[in-house]
Order: structure tokens, then sequence, then C-alpha cells
């Protein structure tokens, strides 16, 4: 039944599918794999690797393409325009592909989605860019602004007003090293449960390690002990553990959150924008079945993610509830001993792992977020105890969502901001600004994403 699948039908379909709907490209490529989920491995890695490619790829995709075709990109069907990108990706970035199967396999879905007559135009493109990849006219960096945003948006095919945001923000250097690390194979990283022993844990490691025909990578973290990265795993569902509730997929930067919130055996949490999970489960990991994690979002389709992943790890001190951050909850007033606020952000920080955020947002949206954010703020502040302790979090890189709304707390609310410096791990420390109270981690910098976390205690009247 396999053989008669054809992989890059499946990864245009992706593209397609993500052509008509506002879809997070994993979720898209999630759904197919598991339809298909009895390929080979190696088949379902193609597919992953092709579709996220393209995705990932885009702009610098249609760049080479608007250089080989004289019909432009926005008067091409969608069809085409997706098999080209297929197309030029393979002979680009795949090595393992030949030109000459990328090509010819491009043709062929041509006639298969019946645009027969334009076969010999998908055929000129892609065998044009076979012939002269190694003379494509890339942009110059130059010096000016405008040259280096035009060079940087091709290259690393990030949005010109991303690329102008960062430029403007971090430098030329620093922004191509950021760029690139978006661009990078990142592994999955998982966080260990407290509530397995050395012991329990040795011989699931054991079996974790023959995963995927035992090529699967385990390299512990350098930052947190209970944290270790994969490579080159399949579906993390099958790996041994997973349904024992043995480890959780979260990211370094985000498992900081708990890290800095210093929780204590007993304590109340309240995170009111919880999905899927990670820091309500890591705190309720933290406080070994004592206390009570309040882990809320708003959509039930959130909520039954969060209570998938709260029961998968066995955790008796999570209570799921659907509720709009947005709307004041009289009942909660003075109830937290700390209040997570992991608000609604742009994920510029995580791009990496969610290129597609890079197409759908701009700066209007960055605008409408803040607002958010702090109408969120406004109506959740006051589940803090006195003395209790707020965190505010994103996983974006924009000052407007993160340093402003820092001021703003401190300005509008009862808060003054914590030293957390000592509950920073490694090299972290050396971060200046958390004596003033907040962390902006830069993607890349120590192998994780982007994140901004901020300490604040509510004062005692």
């Amino acid at each position: 039944m396999a053989g008669e699948i054809n992989e890059r039908r499946i990864a245009y379909d992706i593209l397609a599918e993500m052509g008509k709907s506002d879809s997070y490209h994993k979720s898209v490529i999630k759904l197919a794999l598991n339809k298909y989920d009895y390929l080979e491995a190696k088949q379902k890695s193609f597919i992953k690797y092709l579709a996220g490619g393209v995705i990932e790829r885009q702009i610098t995709l249609d760049y080479v393409i608007s250089q080989f075709s004289k019909t432009p990109i926005k008067k091409m069907a969608k069809p085409i325009l997706y098999i080209l990108r297929m197309g030029v990706y393979q002979i680009l970035y795949m090595d393992s592909v030949p030109d000459s199967a990328a090509v010819n396999e491009a043709v062929k879905l041509t006639q298969k989605l019946h645009f027969i007559g334009l076969k010999g135009f998908v055929n000129a493109v892609l065998r044009n860019v076979s012939r002269k990849k190694d003379e494509i006219a890339w942009p110059d960096p130059g010096e000016s602004v405008e040259s280096r945003i035009k060079y940087l948006s091709v290259k690393y095919s990030q949005p010109e007003w991303i690329a102008k945001l960062f430029l403007d923000e971090f430098g030329f250097k620093k922004t191509t090293e950021i760029f690139a690390f978006f661009l990078k194979t990142r592994p999955i990283t998982v966080r260990f449960s407290s509530r397995f022993t050395a012991d329990e844990l040795r011989p699931i490691l054991a079996k974790m390690k023959n995963a995927n025909n035992g090529h699967i990578e385990m390299r512990p973290s350098s930052l947190l002990q209970y944290a270790m990265d994969l490579y080159h795993t399949d579906n993390i569902r099958y790996l041994p553990g997973f349904e024992e509730g043995a480890f959780m997929v979260q990211d370094i930067s985000s498992m900081l959150v708990t890290e800095i919130a210093a929780l204590r055996k007993g304590d109340t949490v309240i995170d009111v924008c919880a999905a899927p999970g990670g820091k309500s489960l890591h705190a309720a990991d933290v406080l070994k079945d004592t206390g009570k994690v309040i882990s809320r979002d708003i959509s039930e389709n959130k909520c039954i993610l969060i209570r998938e992943n709260v029961e998968r790890m066995g955790y008796k001190n999570v209570v799921v509830e659907d509720y709009d951050a947005e709307k004041h909850d009289k009942s909660l007033e003075g109830k937290a001993d700390v209040l997570y606020c992991d608000l609604p952000c742009s994920g510029l920080g995580v791009i990496g792992r969610k290129p597609d955020i890079k197409m759908n947002t701009d700066m209007t949206a960055v605008l409408e977020l803040q607002k958010t954010q702090r109408n969120i703020l406004s109506s959740v502040w006051n589940y803090v105890k006195p003395g209790g302790t707020l965190i505010y979090s994103t996983c974006t890189l924009t000052t407007q969502e993160n340093e402003d709304n820092y001021r703003w707390i401190l300005e509008n609310l009862p808060f003054f901001a914590v030293d957390i410096e000592d509950r920073l791990p490694g090299k972290m420390k050396e971060i200046q600004t958390a004596g003033a109270g907040y962390v902006r981690i830069i993607p890349g910098e120590y192998g994780t994403d982007g994140f901004f976390i901020a300490k604040f205690k509510r004062k005692v009247l």
C-alpha cells in the first residue's frame, strides 16, 4: 500500500490546505502524517521536510522563481506556484534528490492535477533553475539600510518588515545570526517529570535510544538537568515514556518561567493563557501534588489539549477551565500565590519552530496584541495576593510587547520588579537586565527559542 503513495502529492496537498486556511503549518503537516501513519519513517520524513521547507523558504523560493519565469508570481495559478516552489526547494536545498527527479516529478504532478497545458512551462522554469542555480543573482547586502533589508529578506526568507524590525533592534550582524538560527534544523526539547525516579527513568531512556531504528540522538541540556534535546525523532507520541507521562515537549526558554517563579510547596498557581499546558504542568511538577494549579484558556478545544496532557502526565493538582482572560473573574481575586501571564503575542521568537508566523502578522497586529495584553493584565492582576508573584512572559522579541509592557505594569499596577539573576541557569546569569527583573532571550544565543520573562511582586499596602 505504501508503495502506491506519492510523497510529493501529499506535500502538495499540505501546501494547498495551508493556502486556504489559517492553520498553523505543523498542525496541517501533523494531520497529514497521522493520516499516512503506515508509511515508512523515511517517507514521512521526506513529506515533512519538503512541505515544511517550502513554507519556511517561501520568500527565497519566490525570488528565484521570479528570475526564471516570465509570468509574475501573482498571476500564476496557485497549484502551479506550489509545484514550482516544491521543485525549486528540492533543487536548491535537498541534496538527496537529483535535479532531474525534482523536475520530472513536478511535471508529472502538473499533469495529474489536470494542468496539462502548463507542463512545458513548469519543465522550462525548473530546468533553467537547475542549469543556472550557481548563477542566481542574489541581493548584495551593501551598506545601505534598504539593501540590507532586501538581502536579509531574500537570503533568510523573512518579510521585509521583520528584517527592518530586527535590523533596527539588533544590528546587521546579530540579525543575520538570529535569522540563520531560525533556519537551522532544531531538536525536540523535552522536560522529564520529577514523578519518575532515576531508577524508573533508566529503562525508559534505554528504550528511547533504540527508537527510530536506533537513529535517535539524545543530548542532556547544558542549562537544566531535567531537560534533554532529542534529534532524529519520528513521531514523539510513539517514543517510549510518552504515554506513561515521563516527559513533556517544552523548550528551555518556556521552562524558565517556572524556574524564575520560584514556586513553593502548597502554592496556588493561576495560568490564565495556558494551552497546551507546558507551564501549568511544569508548575504542578514542582509543587509535587501539593497546592493547586488553575490552568485556563479561551476555548474548549485548547482546554481539551491541556486536559490530555494533564491526564497523560498524571498530575492531580491541576484544574483546567475554559475562560476568557480578558473577562475579570471576581472569584479569583487574591487567590494566586503566583500568576502566570504568558500572553498571546506575535511569536517572533519562535519563527524557527513556527515559520508560518512570519507570513501571518505585521506591525499593525503587534500593536493590537499589545492592546490585548494590557487588557488581560488589567483584568487579572488582582488575582495575585498582596506579596504574591506575577510572571509576565511572551515568545516574541518586539519592544512593544515586552519592555513597553514591563514598564506599563510598573507604572499602572501595584507591583514592583524582582531581581531574577539567581534564578537563571548557567551563562544566562550574565544577561544584564536580570537585575532589573526581566530577561529577553535572543533566539539561538543559548540554543533556545526567543523569549521574554519578567517577574513582579504585588505591593503590600
